[in-house]
């Protein structure tokens, strides 16, 4: 087992933090389960690698340290009222090719036999039937080559399927088709290469087939593939928001080996050491990335799959990024703004009545300071199927006052045009003038602009990059102010930033992992104060 500290990625690092709290016996809802970790041990030392330059040695010291913490922290950290009881059901991974991917869970699936109750029923789904044998054929071996431990017979290898004869227990590999993996009843399930799939639809037919399992337990593992829109991509994004502490999830355990830094991969060894922990260990590993990255460097046709597959970066990607770190996001948070008496700029996001709407309120302050209140709203009858595609806890927000339920199957606009007229007798606030895009927002405009000041806002990088700027600027040198509120945390997260020709950044909802409304919203009201108080240009319409 690996020892000592080891260059890690952020998410890595918070993960393990949480993991050594529990090792410690320092949290007090979850511990480990030291008699089951005991049986792992025996195990592990008794069965021998199959293959490899450490063929014939116990897996127990042939595991190395990413291996050991996912294998402990996954089946051995449990609830203290009842250590019969998991603590995780879902499990992410993310991790650079060759780094143990299918070792791994060819050994979690042969210590399932022995830890699972009778009858129990292993799963692997991938996106074809090549890749879907992969880990039956990882298994195969370490069977085989453990022939003289097992007993006669006790498992029996076919060609579909693999069991376990004192158990009844049986694994199958499962290659993806639509609309034919619904009524399986998986204890276990691990979805392979989730990245390659067209969807999600493998992944969550397995999980709604677990609804009746008690101890449910899902994995969910995949390098980068070229693209941003793929399924494994929005798993990552809810893990990093459950790490970030901005959903409260606690049945997930996220190891994403993905580097900090996704911009020089050339040169910074950070790069590789954060997305390929098996190279930490392996020096054969090590020497042999180095090799590919010089000829990946030399070689333009060599890059995509070099930096995408052993450096874990969206390569095709690489003109989009995220907007704002969330931890600087965060570090803004203020227990109360004082809006009394002060001048606002509203900024309105109505985009399709059946989507998310957003409004927000922008102020500065005496230290040139941006300060915020935002407010989501979303149809009504539409929050248990937001709740599920969108992987968001929409009825917190609710009951929290960050997001407002309105309508049936589309928004209420006159919910949202009320809620601005009323926001200077609520806040006490005078309001300078209401941006807003034109798409979606032409009759609401008419009926504000009958009392207040309206600005259509021009939706183009050249017109949005300044305020964007400003509001990165604002919120990096916290000089951006708001009062809790984990939803519009949830928007700067999700937000994914595009330059244009000139280099004009802008937020781009198409390639942002998630709603991005209540940022877009926000942007529209940095817009106005931007141009009233630090260009003083007064206001012109954009068309």
């Amino acid at each position: 087992m690996c020892s000592g500290a080891i260059d890690a990625p952020k998410y890595v690092r918070i993960q393990c933090r949480e993991f050594i709290e529990i090792w410690d016996g320092k949290n007090s809802t979850y511990c480990i389960a030291d008699r089951l970790l005991k049986k792992i041990y025996k195990i592990t030392k008794v069965l021998k690698m199959a293959k490899g330059p450490k063929a014939g040695e116990s897996i127990y010291h042939s595991l190395a340290g990413w291996q050991w913490l996912l294998i402990t922290a996954v089946l051995c950290v449990v609830h203290r009222k009842d250590i019969r009881m998991r603590r995780y059901q879902s499990v992410i991974l993310e991790i650079a090719r060759k780094n143990g991917k299918t070792f791994t869970v060819a050994v979690l699936f042969i210590l399932l036999f022995y830890l699972e109750p009778g009858y129990s029923r292993f799963f692997s789904v991938a996106p074809d039937g090549q890749l879907a044998r992969e880990i039956k054929q990882a298994i195969e071996p370490l069977i085989r080559s453990n022939a003289d431990v097992f007993e006669d017979g006790e498992f029996k290898i076919l060609r579909d399927v693999i069991r376990h004869k004192p158990t009844r227990s049986t694994y199958t590999p499962l290659n993806f088709s639509v609309n034919r993996l619904d009524g399986k009843e998986p204890s276990v399930f691990i979805a392979d290469e989730v990245g390659a799939l067209p969807n999600a639809y493998a992944v969550e037919a397995m999980r709604s087939g677990q609804l009746l399992v008690q101890n449910r337990l899902g994995f969910v593992i995949s390098t980068k593939y070229p693209t941003v829109q793929n399924p494994f991509e929005d798993e990552v994004a809810y893990a990093k928001k459950v790490l970030d502490g901005i959903e409260p999830d606690d049945k997930y355990f996220a190891l994403l080996y993905e580097p900090d830094d996704t911009k020089n991969w050339m040169e910074n060894d950070s790069v590789l050491r954060h997305a390929n922990p098996l190279a930490l260990e392996i020096p054969d590993v090590w020497d042999d990335l180095i090799d590919k990255r010089r000829k990946a460097i030399a070689q333009e046709n060599l890059r995509e799959n070099f930096v995408t597959k052993h450096c874990n970066i969206v390569y095709q990607g690489s003109g989009t990024e995220s907007f704002v770190p969330i931890d600087a996001v965060k570090e803004c948070r203020t227990d109360h703004i004082d809006w009394s008496g002060r001048p606002v700029y509203i900024g309105v996001d109505l985009a399709m009545s059946n989507d998310n709407c957003a409004v927000a309120m922008v102020s500065a302050d005496d230290d040139n300071r941006i300060l915020a209140h935002v407010m989501a709203f979303i149809p009504a009858d539409r929050i248990d199927e937001k709740n599920k595609t969108e992987h968001t806890d929409y009825r917190r927000f609710i009951q929290s006052g960050q997001c407002i339920a309105c309508g049936d199957l589309t928004v209420d606009y006159g919910t949202i045009e009320q809620y601005v007229f009323d926001l200077e007798e609520r806040f006490g606030v005078e309001i300078i003038a209401i941006g807003y895009d034109r798409y979606n927002a032409m009759s609401s405009a008419q009926k504000w602009s009958e009392r207040f000041t309206t600005v259509e806002i021009r939706q183009h990088s050249d017109t949005l990059h300044p305020p964007t700027k400003l509001l990165y600027e604002s919120v990096l040198g916290k000089r951006f102010l708001y009062e809790k509120n984990l939803l519009l945390e949830n928007n700067f997260e999700n937000a994914r930033c595009t330059f244009d020709t000139n280099m004009n950044r802008y937020v781009n909802k198409k390639k942002s992992t998630g709603k991005v409304d209540e940022v877009a919203a926000l942007i529209d009201a940095v817009y106005l104060l931007q141009q009233d108080i630090i260009f003083d240009d007064g206001f012109v319409v954009q068309t």
